[in-house]
């Protein structure tokens, strides 16, 4: 049987006997507890392939690096990195393309273009939880739920379904944070409630919002890089991965991955803004 890694899994893994769940909130008992910015605890060449989705942008760029590095060491020769991003390229060729249309008077294409602006830079630089994104999908008249179904599949179900379990829009969208377990645990954490007080006491309220800032901003949620075919391709050789190449959503190199369920959902595409890529371990 193939051994395989699903590296900060979330809350999307396969409970298959071949797979390692790992991530830094365990949401199952499927899922081992560990730091991905560390080195990952398994031996030298003890997985045929690793697999990632949307966490290499959360990390900061000498952290993506040793991750990376980190799944050569652990892959056997032959063995194969799937890495899957928000697709950079994409988002920018849909800013343009909106921009042209409602700059050649096409009003209906503002609300695309807003949308992917957000895309674009909101949880690059969001100071709260949800950010501007969680402001947007909470608006009932939104006018372009087909386009942003387009672009985030099954996760616009959770955000758009009015007649879905109830809770705030704010809370939906940290949900897609692989860290928010973490998060929700630190906000009571009574060390971080002393230093608050003691920022506020000496340096004053403003001094206590950027402190509250600073912890947000480390806490997971936000990009830290964004990736094209190029910069990924290229963070993937830097690390000694070959043949590495753009792949599609439904097709890859690792035996049967299509019937563990990670990138397709009951034949669609999970989340259609990514880019999928993959190299080989000489």
């Amino acid at each position: 049987m193939l051994k395989l890694i699903n590296i900060g899994c979330g809350s999307t893994y396969s409970n298959h006997p071949a797979w390692t769940n790992v991530d830094l909130a365990p949401q199952s008992s499927d899922i081992h507890n560990h730091d991905i910015r560390k080195k990952l605890p398994y031996p030298d060449a003890y997985f045929d392939a690793c697999y990632s989705s949307h966490v290499i942008e959360h990390l900061k760029q000498h952290d993506a690096d040793q991750l990376i590095a980190e799944c050569w060491r652990v892959l056997k020769p032959q063995g194969i990195i799937r890495a899957v991003v928000p697709d950079l390229e994409s988002i920018a060729r849909h800013y343009i393309s909106t921009l042209e249309q409602v700059e050649s008077g096409v009003t209906e294409a503002e609300a695309n273009y807003d949308w992917i602006m957000l895309e674009l830079y909101d949880q690059t630089v969001r100071h709260v939880k949800g950010g501007e994104m969680a402001s947007y999908l909470a608006d009932p008249n939104l006018t372009n739920k087909e386009f942003i179904r387009s672009r985030i599949g099954s996760n616009a179900d959770i955000f758009l379904d009015k007649n879905s379990e109830k809770k705030s829009w704010i809370e939906r969208l940290a949900s897609k944070d692989r860290y928010w377990f973490y998060k929700t645990l630190r906000k009571f954490n009574l060390r971080t409630s002393i230093a608050k007080y003691l920022v506020t006491l000496i340096a004053g309220n403003e001094a206590r919002q950027a402190f509250e800032v600073g912890l947000f901003r480390n806490s997971g949620e936000i990009h830290y890089w964004m990736y094209d075919r190029f910069s990924l391709r290229r963070l993937l050789e830097r690390s000694g991965f070959v043949e590495v190449r753009v792949c599609g959503a439904d097709s890859s190199r690792i035996q049967d991955f299509n019937s563990y369920g990670l990138d397709m959902l009951e034949g669609k595409v999970r989340k259609p803004d990514s880019l999928f890529m993959e190299g080989i371990k000489p």
